[in-house]
């Protein structure tokens, strides 16, 4: 339940004038609470099993839970299988989950033997810097320790550090859970720390529930970036390059072509002008912005170069450190510092495909959504105060239009505001005010899902987050709009306001795809590798019905060429259902077919990718036909269709 709005177990006393609302087990809170039980009951059949294991945390995530253990030997398959039946006994138990409150001594007292639960203790109210998920077991606040307690007995026979809540028995948890997989994790996501041994699991409401996600996991599966792009020969990590470092292939390389252009022609008839920026940049600029100190252990090692020296190996000249940059607004602010600005140069909107690069842990790496070099679509607008609501209007229409381009239509936007501690955040109460209000006014104003988020804002400005659905219903940030007063004040940006003043202009940092490889990713799960008609690598294969054709598809071929259209012919000694099929495999939308009758008339035959074929199309019409779908986009092309629009 809630009591005043905190997440409390049912066990909790409640006085008259407190106000409860009840958690079902299907909500968000309520599947998190199960989840997290659920992981206590895995790491007491663990050190059930093992009584040496060690504990590090077990916090919910995304569809389940996890929880890292030190062990002497790693977890085996057949480890498993012995730890979900020791679960189910656990479960079948139906022992209760008691809160107790103990002190920072007692905490290291009784838990002197778990040398990870001790750690988190010392490190108590530090949030980020303690770990990852660490948040379930310790906060600024006391410590509680949560008893598994036989209901028979009244015997406690387990307990772990736990701020909760849990679910009142396992006996909840029996409904649908299964453990998943084995992976290693560094103790507080840092390699110079130990590496344990992780259990991922989920948990569910109903086992139908459970069955459900199963089947979207064999489906993700299916989807997955990596494995599509090795079988249509999209995109690839050689070992040669290095780990997070990807290279791209002709036919992957069309389709980010497509996307790229695509939002650079939008930009520019948006207001918006593409500005170049190289890759390496002298330490002063990141020291100006802060993101050196900052954000110091996700930029890679400094490179020193400029240093001179004399015949004798004497230094002339120092030398100066350059990083690879990490982010692109600090040098489109450099670009607005070339010269002075009015207020009638504003709203000023940068753009640029920037590549940026990162000091990613190699355990976080995947595939193409995290990776070590990646291109932002990163766009900078600097705004007067009085501009601010209505330029994050037109940003937030721009970005919801473009990402309905490539057939994203299901959004919801997160509003991450300041903490309620002063020390959390800079600027004025003012600003704060108006610039979370202006946001707040956009998001409202979309007609979108709305979620508001009190802490989760930058330390200098509020942003909007914008989420979308793919075809599988997983969620996926995108897009990003972010107030930022702290850049220009650093910088010391200004412009000459209508009355002589000297005023400092207000950043919006705004990132569309948020990365070009990521959202690359994104979109070849969400098609299954069927790109829409206009995102295709090859728009029409080209299958002779026999050797004799292949000319007449060859000229064929080059009409459609001429219209822009990307076109092949299958010219090789298969057969021609063989051709159908492999190109069929290959994600081709369209398949085009000549024979003797198609030759006699002039005409040609379309397969779609649904299977369904339309026959002897002259080819002029075909040509305007494929061309006028690519033009508008249509993301879906069946035979239907294609009599619609001939018609």
């Amino acid at each position: 339940m809630r009591v005043d709005g905190t997440l409390t177990d049912l066990a909790a006393e409640v006085t008259d004038t407190q106000t409860t609302e009840s958690v079902t087990i299907d909500s968000e809170d309520g599947l998190n609470i199960l989840r997290h039980s659920t992981a206590h009951v895995l790491a007491q059949a663990v050190q059930r099993i093992n009584p040496a294991a060690k504990l590090g945390i077990g916090p919910f995530v995304t569809d389940g839970f996890y929880y890292d253990f030190q062990v002497d030997e790693p977890f085996t398959p057949d480890d498993l299988k012995a730890i979900k039946k020791e679960m189910q006994r656990i479960v079948k138990a139906g022992q209760r989950f008691v809160r107790r409150s103990i002190t920072d001594d007692e905490g290291r007292a009784e838990l002197k033997d778990e040398p990870f639960k001790l750690e988190l203790i010392d490190l108590k109210g530090g949030k980020k810097e303690a770990a990852e998920g660490a948040s379930v077991e310790v906060g600024a606040g006391g410590l509680t320790i949560y008893d598994n307690v036989d209901p028979k007995t009244g015997e406690t026979v387990w307990g772990d550090l736990c701020r909760g809540p849990h679910v009142p028995s396992t006996r909840m948890v029996a409904n649908g859970w299964d453990l998943l997989r084995i992976a290693g994790a560094y103790w507080r996501g840092n390699e110079n720390n130990p590496q344990l041994q992780r259990i991922y699991g989920t948990a569910w409401a109903t086992k139908d529930d459970l069955v459900a996600y199963k089947e979207r996991l064999a489906e993700a599966a299916k989807r997955d970036h990596r494995k599509l792009g090795r079988e249509l020969d999209l995109f690839s990590f050689p070992e040669e390059i290095g780990s997070g470092l990807s290279v791209w292939h002709p036919r992957g390389g069309i389709v980010r072509g497509e996307m790229e252009q695509h939002a650079r022609r939008r930009h520019i008839e948006g207001g918006y002008s593409y500005v170049y920026t190289p890759h390496i940049t002298k330490s002063d600029l990141f020291e100006t912005s802060g993101h050196l100190e900052t954000y110091g252990d996700g930029i890679w090692p400094a490179i020193r170069m400029d240093e001179e020296r004399d015949e004798e190996g004497h230094v002339t000249k120092q030398g100066a450190d350059y990083y690879l940059k990490p982010m692109n607004c600090p040098m489109h602010i450099t670009i607005y510092k070339e010269r002075a600005r009015s207020y009638r140069d504003l709203p000023l909107r940068y753009a640029e495909n920037g590549t940026v690069y990162r000091n990613e842990l190699s355990g976080a790496l995947h595939g193409l959504t995290r990776v070590r070099g990646f291109t932002q679509d990163d766009s900078h607008l600097f705004v007067t105060g009085e501009q601010l609501e209505g330029e994050v209007t037109k940003v937030l229409e721009f970005i919801i239009s473009m990402l309905r381009d490539f057939g994203l239509d299901d959004f919801e936007l997160e509003l991450s505001m300041r903490d309620d501690e002063k020390s959390k955040w800079i600027g004025s109460e003012e600003f704060w005010e108006y610039s979370t209000n202006a946001l707040r006014n956009v998001a409202v104003a979309s007609g979108l899902k709305l979620v508001e988020v009190p802490g989760e804002a930058a330390f200098y400005g509020p942003k909007i987050d914008l989420k979308t659905r793919d075809a599988l219903g997983r969620v996926w940030q995108l897009s990003t709009v972010q107030v930022d007063p702290n850049l220009p004040e650093r910088f010391g940006l200004e412009y000459t306001a209508a009355d002589g003043s000297k005023q400092r202009p207000i950043m919006i940092h705004r990132a569309l795809f948020g990365s070009i490889e990521r959202f690359f990713a994104i979109l070849l799960e969400h098609y299954a590798g069927d790109f829409p008609l206009w995102l295709a690598p090859v728009q029409i294969m080209g299958v002779p019905v026999a050797d004799e054709y292949g000319d007449y598809l060859n000229d064929a071929a080059e009409k459609f060429r001429a219209a822009g259209v990307r076109v092949e012919v299958d010219h090789s000694d298969d057969r021609m259902p063989k051709k159908i099929r492999t190109h069929t495999t290959q994600k081709v939308p369209v398949i085009m077919i000549a024979g003797e009758q198609d030759r006699s008339a002039g005409t040609v035959s379309f397969r779609f990718r649904d299977g369904s074929q339309r026959n002897g199309i002259p080819l002029d019409e075909a040509v305007a036909l494929i061309s006028g779908l690519i033009e508008r986009k249509q993301l879906v092309l069946s035979e239907t269709d294609a009599v619609q629009e001939s018609v």
